[in-house]
């Protein structure tokens, strides 16, 4: 069984998994998974918790082989702030880990969080456990699904993973983390659309019930017709996000997709998948490896579980966003440091009275025998303090040569930066305008006419449908947010002289 800690001189004896969104705790202790009640700092407990997907910031980078190690945590930040446009006067949480499928260049897959968000979601824990010893993105918490050979490392899997607040879909291959997008329809979302639909509050309570225990094959019309009408949304934003995934990531196909539920799996699900998908789906459901008193058990935070083990046997294999980590043992502390400090001062204080009373008597007697050797060294001193003097003098010459050096580099460095800046990374127009084409095409949209100005391109459009001007606007802002600051349709109108629309489309970019 591979749910074993690695030493048994190891201080760590229990495992505490956390979830900070719905404030729900379990404890692996004496080789059995359960429940926590209450939360108090115990520093046998080794305490882990994730990072929901729709807190996290992340982008693949790919970077030349030839940059040393230990240049490579720079480059990767630097690259964070530049390809996901964060604010460089800000402060973030970044974290990364390296593709192993990676070609000519290193891959990394990089993740980035806000210190508030951490902050907000795990100070009030940190007042009972005072540390958390690691933070897991949450798509990459199912990599400890392969490393512990729950799952195969081949093929292309697809995960989509309900719960209270978030909802994200997750894609692997061979083993590896490719791409992870959380939507709209988390399960707070989804009992918020049903209410919508049927025009009236209902209780909380009863839903999550009927949704649990029979969910899409309850008898209940009311609440089948409309929970159907709910994941077919579902099941149509999950397959735009395949389709997104195949084409960017070159993959050919889904070979197995996993659905699970915080709350336990959904019934009926595998029907959507195969009607919307294609796809045949299991539950995402792996409560049979523990020894625990209850029938489901979220499986995040089996994953977290899973984690901390795969961590604390090596910590270069999980990515850790922790703000919080443990503190040093007590003599490693500066107030442990203090309090040391302190006592060695009061115990000499206490016997240096008795020291003197000794020492004074061999003081008078070395005295004599200290000024005689005084006098020979004042002399060796004079001569050495001259030869000092002209030491600094001629360092003095030195160190004006190389702030004059150092001024020039500095110069040069600027200029060179910024001549490389505008090569590399200039973003040609031409490339977006491309794309936009491709993208107008697929709706049958054609352009007549195109006017760029700085970075707004105004496209004159020409269809027979005005419904595929909104169409064609929605599939762009959806799939190229990363490039465009706003997009919006100025004018549609139908020409006199013929059946077609015509429109004016203005596409501000980044």
């Amino acid at each position: 069984m591979f749910l074993k800690k690695s030493s048994s001189k190891s201080p760590i004896k229990n495992i505490v998994t956390l979830n900070p969104y719905i404030n729900k705790e379990y404890i692996f202790k004496s080789d059995k998974y359960q429940s926590l009640n209450k939360l108090t700092y115990n520093t046998s407990n080794f305490i882990t918790s994730y990072i929901s997907n729709k807190n996290l910031i992340s982008a693949t980078v790919s970077i030349s082989r030839n940059i040393p190690d230990e240049d490579i945590a720079d480059i990767l930040d630097i690259k964070a702030y530049e390809e996901l446009g964060l604010d460089h006067a800000a402060n973030y949480v970044i974290s990364s880990t390296e593709s192993e499928q990676s070609g000519e260049e290193r891959e990394f897959h990089i993740f980035v969080t806000e210190p508030e968000d951490l902050d907000a979601l795990y100070l009030p824990l940190k007042q009972q456990t005072k540390y958390i010893d690691l933070i897991v993105p949450a798509p990459l918490l199912y990599k400890a699904l392969y490393r512990k050979e729950i799952l195969q490392d081949n093929g292309t899997h697809c995960f989509v993973y309900f719960t209270k607040d978030d909802t994200f879909v997750t894609f692997y291959k061979n083993g590896e983390f490719l791409y992870s997008k959380s939507i709209d329809f988390s399960l707070v979302h989804i009992y918020d659309k049903y209410c919508e639909l049927i025009g009236e509050k209902v209780d909380e309570k009863e839903f999550f019930n009927i949704l649990e225990t029979e969910g899409l094959k309850t008898a209940k019309s009311d609440y089948q017709q409309n929970f159907m009408k709910i994941f077919a949304e579902v099941f149509i934003t999950v397959n735009d996000i395949i389709i997104y995934a195949k084409r960017a990531y070159q993959l050919d196909t889904i070979d197995h997709m996993f659905i699970g539920a915080s709350n336990g799996p959904i019934i009926g699900l595998d029907d959507y998948s195969q009607n919307y998908l294609g796809l045949h789906s299991a539950d995402l459901n792996f409560n049979y490896n523990l020894d625990s008193d209850e029938w489901y058990i979220d499986q995040l935070q089996y994953l977290m579980l899973l984690n901390s083990f795969d961590y604390m046997e090596n910590e270069e294999s999980v990515i850790n966003l922790t703000m919080y980590p443990r503190p040093p043992s007590f003599v490693n502390r500066a107030s442990g440091q203090f309090i040391i400090s302190t006592f060695a001062a009061i115990s000499i204080g206490l016997a240096y009275p008795l020291i003197y009373l000794v020492g004074s008597y061999v003081n008078d007697a070395k005295i004599y025998a200290l000024n005689i050797e005084n006098e020979k060294l004042t002399a060796e001193a004079t001569k050495y303090k001259k030869i000092l003097k002209d030491k600094k003098d001629k360092i003095n010459v030195l160190d004006n040569k190389i702030g004059k050096a150092s001024k020039t580099y500095n110069s040069k460095t600027k200029t060179l930066t910024a001549i490389y800046d505008k090569k590399i990374n200039y973003r040609l127009k031409s490339g977006t305008l491309y794309t936009i084409a491709e993208d107008l095409y697929k709706y049958d949209v054609q352009v007549n006419r195109v006017l760029l100005k700085n970075d707004i391109i105004w496209l004159s459009l020409i269809s027979s449908d005005d419904r595929k001007f909104t169409e064609v606007i929605k599939y762009i802002s959806d799939t190229h947010f990363d490039d465009i600051n706003q997009i919006d349709i100025e004018l549609i109108e139908k020409n006199a002289d013929s059946s077609y629309y015509q429109g004016l489309l203005k596409v501000e970019l980044k």
